[in-house]
């Protein structure tokens, strides 16, 4: 089995790129990407684990897109980390994401919070800082109890402390992983506006932006969700893809490869989004 979503502390993730390799090994895995989001800045550290573990290590990320006025989530694999200006385009995004955040702790601090940016680095020990982060630094201060009440009260899309930013289209993020030699890819189209969202007509339009499939098999996807997304991908002649979305301690329950304990992606699929490039 494969498993070709997961992250790292270089995003929102608990692992290190090199623990991350190291579980993938334990968990029997025959290839493993790293997306981080927005950022390949844990790849080289994540490609050098390579001598040492057994599944093929993939360089991926994943990019924030906005789509239908909500947030979408583009995954590039087999990207490559040294393109100049993919980088520099990430860079710009996060600084973007940056400039969020801070707006994000001043709204919070209106809700009566006294929340610090300070307290929310000290959870982001790389150059990402996320919502995540954030939420961690909310359940440190008992302003909730966990993350999860963190997003469902105040950081969720449309809650009093989230702050909306400008995000590229599904074609422009599509794009910048074409241009890294990469496939680009819909990162689970399931969480996408709700579960009776239906995708017919909107992943064709997507394929015209330029995306090659989609997540078909995801950690938090039931039997059913995954049949549906993987007639889907027949009918439109897109590529499926397939991961757990692998945090280590940030998502509880999800382990990679098995996802919430029954995922199972194929590894032939790797090597079909691999001749896509």
């Amino acid at each position: 089995m494969i498993d070709l979503h997961s992250h790292s502390t270089f995003s929102d993730g608990s692992d290190s790129p090199e623990e991350l390799a190291l579980a993938g090994d334990g968990a029997g895995l025959a290839a493993l990407a790293l997306t981080d989001h927005d950022s390949v800045e844990g790849i080289d550290r994540f490609l050098a684990m390579q001598p040492r573990v057994g599944p093929r290590l993939v360089a991926g990320v994943e990019i924030s897109a906005s789509y239908l006025g909500r947030s979408l989530h583009v995954l590039g694999l087999f990207v490559d980390p040294a393109d100049a200006r993919f980088r520099a385009r990430l860079a710009d995004l996060r600084e973007r994401r940056n400039r969020r955040n801070r707006d994000m702790v001043a709204r919070l601090n209106g809700l009566g919070i006294p929340l610090r940016m300070e307290q929310v680095l000290a959870f982001a020990p790389s150059c990402l800082v996320s919502r995540v982060h954030v939420a961690l630094a909310l359940a440190s201060m008992g302003a909730v109890s966990g993350p999860e009440e963190a997003f469902r009260r105040y950081l969720g899309d449309g809650r009093p402390g989230c702050v909306p930013w400008e995000e590229l289209s599904p074609g422009e993020a599509a794009q910048w992983i074409s241009d890294a030699g990469g496939v680009p890819l819909v990162a689970h189209p399931g969480r996408f506006a709700g579960r009776g969202f239906r995708w017919d007509e909107a992943m064709l339009d997507l394929r015209d932006q330029g995306l090659r499939g989609f997540e078909a098999w995801y950690g938090d996807y039931g039997p059913a969700e995954q049949r549906s997304f993987l007639d889907l991908a027949e009918r439109t002649g897109m590529l499926p893809s397939g991961g757990s979305d692998y945090h280590g301690s940030h998502k509880p329950g999800l382990q990679l490869g098995r996802g919430r304990g029954d995922l199972l992606v194929p590894d032939e699929v790797l090597a079909a989004l691999e001749s896509a490039r």
